[in-house]
């Protein structure tokens, strides 16, 4: 998950001490003289900020200035969301008074990321690509400590999850999320789920193309299709955007792998019939090149096979990696081929204005221009080899120079992984 702090200007000066008293605390010399070495830092800091003995290293969170980098809501966007604020506040308050029954509710609540579990409803916040805006991720702190206990969870698909919130209380949760651009339609129920990507799409050194704005393009195509609110079974898209398959297409529903033809030309190879839980299955390849233009035309397609000849009987043989495998990938494959023709150049083909129009809501950060710093790396790391260590594993590479990507665990010792306070 991508935290874009896009409201948050750390000084440099700052960022340095902090790095250094990150390294000091890997010095294997205990508790107390870690602690002593820290105190020793703080007080030979320079009035400027400088740490005697580190190179200034650079700082990479800089306030922007009138851009963006994520997808905005505009006046549209808005009014949707908070008009259905107000339909389930409604919903709710004729379940509670006893004029909505259980089965009633159920499919209104599960629209709305609502589950009633044993012990406490949860409730599932979507972060559509997994980016929050710091603005956001302080209203995910506010919602824990006013509604639930303090944390939440983050999910393995770049959602965040509250389990102890009071069903009287979801709608509120609801309103408050609207004024920060998000809310929790379609994060259950059998339906199109949260579109995922890599978690360092726009920022990585070996990303072929940014997945971000083609996550936003599925993401908007699919929030209220009407045609495929009551699938089979629920149904989720990852789209990867670089060399190594950190969006894990294999296992999902749809899977989209970008490249280019020998033309030069952008197109997707599509996987289907991926996933994990009780049947673990690695998709199957059904198309080498689809040209972006018919990406959502072939999403369409692949959607209304699968609502056709899924499975209704049998929850665990509902999926569509059930159905890929009962018809074999080939098979699968030619129907898709057969709806396509009908639906190909049609009201769903994509242009190059549509693609444009979102994209610009994912510009780069006013980058420095900077060098990379690996001699003073390495010295650090010949220095402490506790900082070396976390670095191997928790730093990759930026696409700029002098930038890089570092990876914060939200594992605390003792807790359940994910969990954050």
């Amino acid at each position: 998950m991508l935290i874009a702090f896009s409201d948050l200007h750390i000084y440099k000066h700052h960022f340095y001490r902090y790095l250094q008293t990150a390294i000091v605390a890997f010095a294997p010399d205990g508790v107390r003289g870690r602690a002593r070495r820290i105190d020793q830092m703080k007080q030979a800091t320079a009035s400027d900020g400088r740490v005697p003995g580190l190179t200034q290293l650079p700082c990479f969170m800089t306030k922007p200035e009138n851009r963006t980098y994520m997808y905005v809501y505009d006046d549209y966007d808005q009014k949707i969301i908070e008009d259905r604020v107000k339909q389930f506040r409604d919903q709710t308050r004729r379940y509670l008074a006893g004029e909505l029954s259980e089965e009633e509710f159920r499919p209104l609540r599960l629209q709305n990321g609502l589950y009633v579990q044993r012990f406490a409803p949860m409730l599932r916040v979507a972060v559509p690509y997994g980016q929050l805006t710091s603005r956001q991720a302080r209203m995910m702190a506010k919602i824990a400590r006013d509604y639930d206990k303090g944390y939440a969870h983050i999910s393995t698909r770049q959602n965040v999850q509250f389990n102890w919130p009071a069903l009287e209380d979801v709608p509120d949760i609801l309103a408050e999320l609207a004024t920060v651009q998000m809310h929790a339609i379609q994060t259950s129920g059998n339906c199109l789920r949260n579109v995922t990507t890599d978690q360092f799409a726009g920022v990585a050194a070996d990303e072929l193309v940014d997945p971000r704005p083609w996550c936003e393009i599925v993401r908007q195509w699919t929030t209220f299709h009407p045609e495929f609110a009551y699938l089979p079974r629920k149904f989720k898209i990852a789209i990867n955007g670089s060399t190594s398959d950190r969006a894990a297409i294999e296992v999902h529903d749809i899977g989209l792998e970008p490249l280019r033809n020998e033309a030069g030309e952008l197109g997707f190879r599509v996987l289907v019939g991926g996933g994990l839980g009780r049947t673990p299955v690695v998709g199957a390849f059904i198309n080498e090149f689809l040209p972006w233009q018919d990406l959502l035309s072939y999403l369409d397609a692949i959607l209304r096979v699968y609502n056709r000849y899924g499975r209704r009987d049998n929850k665990y043989k509902a999926r569509i990696k059930i159905l890929v495998k009962a018809l074999t990938p080939e098979v699968f494959a030619a129907k898709v081929d057969a709806e396509m023709a009908h639906l190909r150049g049609g009201q769903t083909t994509l242009t190059e204005a549509e693609v444009q129009r979102v994209s610009r809501h994912f510009v780069d950060p006013q980058y420095k221009a900077l060098s990379d710093q690996h001699a003073e790396l390495a010295a650090l790391d010949a220095q402490h080899p506790g900082f070396a260590r976390w670095r191997q594993r928790n730093v990759l590479a930026h696409k700029k120079p002098g930038y890089i990507a570092v990876t914060l665990s939200l594992k605390p010792t003792g807790v359940a992984p994910g969990d954050v306070t």
